[in-house]
């Protein structure tokens, strides 16, 4: 296994940094630091085979913190994780393995560890592992091979048709319904003659790109059937959700949450998608009401926080959890952050929806204050 140090200034980043690596079979963190000093101070001691650098940091930058780290040690590999395209030349420029872009997933952190067993295989005898191709649906789209490499699509047509049935899989799918959803503005003739050629190029393109799945043809239409490959949505789809509070492992709930990374097939513009991204986004917010119900059973309003600053981050107007928020705040005695945060809600609260924030969080304000 590969010993990994992190180093990110914010802290909420810094513990799902740390739980999506550690789920990892191939890492093992032996140090993660919100300060780049101490983790330099620490360096000596731990020599980590790779350390996740964020690159916008108060003080000493990560590409600063990378070029110390090369001359104290110099075989450890430097992955940058950074919001901005734009850092990655600079990141190259130290030497740097690898750059991440965030929000960090599991499928970024999975490619950079294919690519770190390639050059040292030894590293991953302890681990019975066969490469996959990673999918996510939520928060984006995108799609990578096993080798870690994006699929790129040879029409949009192909990558919508693919996006669709990732949403319905193991469903018997009409043609006619695929020719309304993708061709409706074309007579029979042509959308048949459209349908037909995407699927060769769909399917042509799994195989080259070893997906793992298949789309079988039925009598009607077809049917796409995962196989042996996962992914974010069909996660969500088999989680029993009506018994999430009763039966199911918090362990499994976690792992849901770190999945969810924003709303389905989010910056697509398939007007096909919007009624399951509404149904996902209540699944992620009940997800997020059970954990938050387990953390304040547990004291841990730290973590509590963190939650709602990860659903806030894609769901700024939500007005129960931006209430739930101000509520932690209080109870932690961050009485400077309420203020702050009810003024940024209140802001954006008028700016996008054209009136003033909810009755009930000034009333709460009010008799709390």
């Amino acid at each position: 296994m590969f010993k990994v140090v992190i180093v990110e200034d914010e802290q909420p980043i810094l513990d799902l940094m740390k739980y999506v690596i550690g789920q990892n079979p191939h890492y093992t963190i032996v140090g993660a630091f919100t300060s780049p000093w101490d983790a330099l101070a620490c360096l000596p001691d731990l020599c980590p085979d790779v350390a996740f650098l964020d690159v916008e940091m108060p003080r000493m930058s990560g590409l600063q913190l990378g070029q110390k780290i090369n001359e104290l040690c110099g075989e450890t590999k430097i992955i940058f994780t950074t919001a901005h395209k734009q850092y990655a030349l600079d990141a190259f420029g130290v030497y740097a393995f690898d750059y991440i872009l965030k929000p960090v997933t599991s499928a970024a952190i999975d490619r950079v560890s294919q690519r770190l067993l390639k050059q040292h295989p030894s590293m991953g005898t302890s681990v019975v592992s066969v490469s996959q191709a990673s999918i996510s649906c939520l928060g984006g789209f995108e799609i990578r091979n096993p080798e870690g490499l994006p699929v790129r699509w040879p029409t949009k047509k192909t990558e919508e048709l693919l996006a669709f049935f990732l949403c319905y899989p193991e469903r018997d799918i009409s043609k006619w319904h695929l020719m309304d959803l993708l061709w409706s503005e074309m007579d029979e003739e042509r959308a048949t003659h459209n349908l037909h050629n995407t699927m060769y190029r769909l399917k042509k393109l799994m195989k080259e790109q070893s997906l793992g799945m298949d789309i079988q043809k039925t009598s009607e239409g077809y049917m796409l059937l995962p196989l042996q490959q996962m992914y974010d949505l069909l996660a969500f789809q088999q989680f029993d959700f009506s018994s999430v509070t009763e039966t199911q492992g918090m362990s499994k709930v976690e792992d849901l949450w770190a999945m969810y990374k924003g709303p389905l097939l989010d910056r697509k513009d398939y007007l096909w998608k919007t009624s399951l991204e509404e149904g996902f986004g209540k699944q992620y917010s009940l997800l997020v009401r059970t954990l938050l119900e387990h953390d304040l059973a547990t004291q841990d309003l730290r973590r509590a926080e963190q939650r709602l600053d990860a659903f806030l981050a894609m769901y700024p107007l939500h007005e129960e959890f931006n209430l739930r928020l101000i509520d932690i705040y209080a109870r932690s005695g961050q009485q400077q952050k309420i203020s702050l945060h009810y003024s940024k809600f209140a802001k954006a609260y008028r700016l996008e929806l054209g009136m003033e924030p909810p009755c009930e969080i000034k009333e709460w304000l009010r008799e709390n204050q």
